[in-house]
């Protein structure tokens, strides 16, 4: 079997300072989804100055109208003891309320769903982080900001 790999060049997520104005409303026309990868079927790593932040054969991937798709990757495979619990908390109409971790230089850089709605329970207490895509293999030098 081969294994894709995408690595995640992590980056703060502006959760804290959210657009200014009212939440777009509800569309029931937005289609929002999550599945599981399958075990060995793609790996996803996360790095943030270097430093690996999650490393997963396990992501559940969100497929969500308008939006790239994002890796979701258990606790177990994420780097927990280098992030602290945030004060931020964020609400999606179509996923529920997130709540967020920061590194001590890059707030709310990851998010979960403790209480996820219906369309995407397979992604609660999952991380998610945002950032740039690259296609670095492992073991190669890795540029990031």
């Amino acid at each position: 079997m081969t294994t894709t790999i995408r690595t995640i060049l992590a980056e703060p997520t502006g959760a804290a300072t959210p657009p200014p104005g009212p939440p777009p409303p509800y569309d029931p026309d937005h289609l929002v989804s999550a599945e599981a990868a399958g075990e060995g079927a793609l790996r996803v790593r996360v790095v943030r100055d270097g430093q690996v932040l999650a490393d997963s054969t396990r992501p559940l991937l969100v497929h969500e109208d308008g939006l790239p798709v994002r890796y979701y990757l258990p606790p177990e495979d994420v780097r927990l003891d280098l992030l602290s619990p945030s004060d931020t908390r964020t609400t999606c109409p179509y996923k529920g309320v997130a709540a967020y971790w920061s590194l001590p230089d890059a707030p709310d850089i990851a998010w979960a769903y403790h209480e996820p709605l219906a369309a995407v329970t397979l992604i609660k207490d999952h991380l998610c982080f945002i950032g740039t895509e690259s296609d670095i293999e492992p073991g190669e030098a890795l540029a990031v900001n």
